[in-house]
């Protein structure tokens, strides 16, 4: 009674991505219980012309199985499209026909049969990834026929009493309700499985990129999976978002033209970024140059949500390079970006030192700055305040003066007093350079 697609080796995703199959599924589902049966309002000799017409129906079961094929494949597009074994079709449309029309002559016996037939064709059709609607379809244009043939074949026996199986319709159809319950059903469990595990595979995927546990043997599986070209050009982003911990970051937009695949781990969210063609430079490096363009193109199109911060990574190629990015993204954002912004690595290579040897940072910072550090409240912001303006423009006590609305006499008057309390002169480039990188010492390793 009810037609199927062919056997699960010969039916294609129907254009889609692949389906896991049904081995995949870790626990089958489990049929659930019968519902009691209706009592029929059809009294006992209708009941009995029904049975002689449905033993008539067994005798012709190859024959309605031609007609419901045929009418599958002129009814329902799906069924043209797929390109099934033919004989794998016919021999399972008679299978369930035969449980099916024998459920009408003995359903208290054959009833479990039936319905496992039902259950058996809704989980194998969820794994081959043949559209519910069109399995739903086809099973009542086989039902359809069924019910005609019966009347037709009472009517040939008994032309009075075929107007009698009137009273059976509503027996029969509550059969295929049940039955096409059973098969959505069937359908919806498995492809909730399957959903799952794609889901869980997904994430696991996407975690060992991450954290460098992927082998080059995964990496066509990841292709497949992500849609990320083996040696594509990609970015990492790290996100933090302390305002809103369990946000979901797939919202996040990462610019026009960019795929991004995300990963929420404790604290902080991962995304990795397949950048455009011709966004990267030397193949492989991750160490500035040309390789910045299409990080900084991600940063450019970064909607870092308000209360949020974010740390890119430089543009590295290829999946085995992409757990450098992250921790490189990682580093990034352990700079300190301020909220609602990215901050791009390459253009924090000092701040990046700092945080990644804090130790050292916190000495440096002790050695250069700590007879300041030592000073009242007031006079160490002050000193400190105008040795990152002096730092900022450039060496520049006129546009350092303009920074801090002071005249440029005064910067110069605290910049001699930072030497005489240090012993350090700002005239030397390399004092210059570890003043800068203990000035972002304190700001960034300062709780």
């Amino acid at each position: 009674m009810h037609p199927v697609t062919g056997s699960r080796a010969s039916v294609p995703a129907m254009g889609r991505a692949p389906r896991l199959s049904a081995d995949r599924v870790r626990t089958p589902p489990r049929m659930p219980a019968a519902r009691p049966p209706i009592r029929s309002r059809a009294d006992a000799e209708t009941v009995a012309l029904l049975h002689r017409t449905a033993r008539v129906l067994i005798e012709e079961v190859p024959r309605l199985t031609d007609r419901i094929v045929a009418l599958m494949k002129e009814r329902e597009p799906a069924y043209r499209s797929a390109a099934v074994d033919p004989h794998e079709v016919w021999r399972e449309v008679h299978d369930s026909l035969s449980h099916n029309v024998r459920s009408l002559v003995h359903p208290k016996e054959t009833r479990e049969s039936a319905r496992s037939c039902a259950w058996r064709i809704g989980t194998d059709r969820a794994a081959q990834g043949f559209p519910l609607d069109a399995l739903l379809h086809a099973y009542r244009i086989g039902c359809t026929v069924v019910w005609e043939h019966l009347l037709e074949t009472a009517s040939k026996e008994d032309p009075l009493g075929a107007q009698s199986l009137v009273h059976v319709a509503a027996d029969v159809w509550n059969f295929v309700d049940e039955h096409c319950t059973l098969v959505a059903t069937a359908y919806q469990e498995v492809e909730r499985q399957l959903s799952w595990h794609r889901e869980n595979r997904y994430r696991i995927i996407v975690a060992a990129l991450l954290d460098g546990t992927a082998r080059v043997s995964d990496f066509p599986e990841a292709e497949q999976v992500l849609g990320l070209p083996e040696q594509g050009r990609y970015a990492v982003v790290a996100l933090e978002d302390a305002d809103a911990p369990c946000r979901t970051p797939h919202s996040v937009e990462v610019g026009d033209g960019l795929r991004a695949v995300w990963h929420t781990g404790e604290g902080t969210a991962h995304a990795i970024v397949l950048l455009g063609d011709g966004d990267g430079g030397r193949d492989g490096d991750c160490d500035g140059g040309d390789s910045g363009s299409g990080a900084e193109r991600l940063v450019r199109g970064l909607e870092v949500p308000p209360g949020a911060r974010a740390g890119v990574s430089p543009a590295v190629t290829g999946l085995a390079a992409i757990s450098t990015a992250r921790r490189l993204a990682d580093t990034a954002l352990r700079t300190r970006p301020a909220a609602g912004t990215a901050a791009l690595l390459e253009e924090r290579y000092p701040e990046a030192l700092v945080v990644s040897s804090p130790d050292l940072g916190t000495a440096l910072a002790d050695r250069m700055l700590g007879p300041v550090l030592a000073l009242e409240s007031a006079d160490r912001e002050m000193l400190l305040t105008t040795l990152a303006a002096w730092l900022e423009a450039g060496g520049s006590a006129r546009r350092a003066g303009g920074l801090l609305f002071c005249h440029r006499n005064t910067v110069l008057n605290r910049l001699r007093r930072y030497e005489q309390l240090t012993g350090r002169s700002l005239d030397h480039p390399r004092e210059v350079m570890e003043l800068s990188l203990a000035l972002s010492a304190r700001r960034l390793l300062t709780p």
